[in-house]
């Protein structure tokens, strides 16, 4: 009994001490898209769907974060608009840590809220999982300030 009862404990130990969380707090600036395409409904004026791709640089983190590419589809409505994409970010040992976002734009005040969630990694972010949020303010031209906060848990 007390075997199995030192084991269970150490076991408790083993997996709490397996998995490391941590606040994620981080500032990015994003360039133009490198890549884009949108598409005219033609159902009303400034509705339309597109699809974009560019890259990010860190400008300060919490975990170690220092490049991003982003990988998202948009629908534009007007002065808003709404867009899911993947963000894979790259961390300064060459780890990866992949994100799953949905934002809203307002494109008149020229400013974005996202909810993000971990979707794992490589190395020491397999397995990751976590989320927060983001908040952007748009630039006339094209490149984006973010800030953005959460909980990440990474396997060790």
């Amino acid at each position: 009994m007390r075997k199995a009862l030192l084991a269970a404990l150490c076991l408790v130990v083993f997996v709490s001490a397996a998995f490391a969380e941590g606040k994620l707090e981080s500032k990015w600036h994003c360039g133009k898209p490198s890549a884009e395409k949108s598409l005219e409904i033609g159902d009303a004026p400034g509705h339309m769907y597109a699809i974009a791709q560019g890259t990010c640089e860190a400008t300060a983190s919490s975990v170690g974060e220092k490049t991003g590419v982003y990988t998202e589809s948009q629908e534009v409505w007007k002065d808003s608009y709404t867009s899911r994409g993947t963000f894979v970010v790259t961390t300064g040992n060459g780890d990866k840590m992949y994100d799953t976002y949905e934002q809203k734009g307002d494109l008149v005040k020229k400013t974005v809220t996202e909810h993000w969630k971990a979707a794992g990694g490589t190395g020491k972010h397999k397995g990751a999982t976590g989320s927060g949020t983001c908040t952007a303010t748009l630039h006339d031209d094209g490149t984006s300030d973010w800030e953005c906060r959460g909980t990440i848990s990474s396997v060790k």
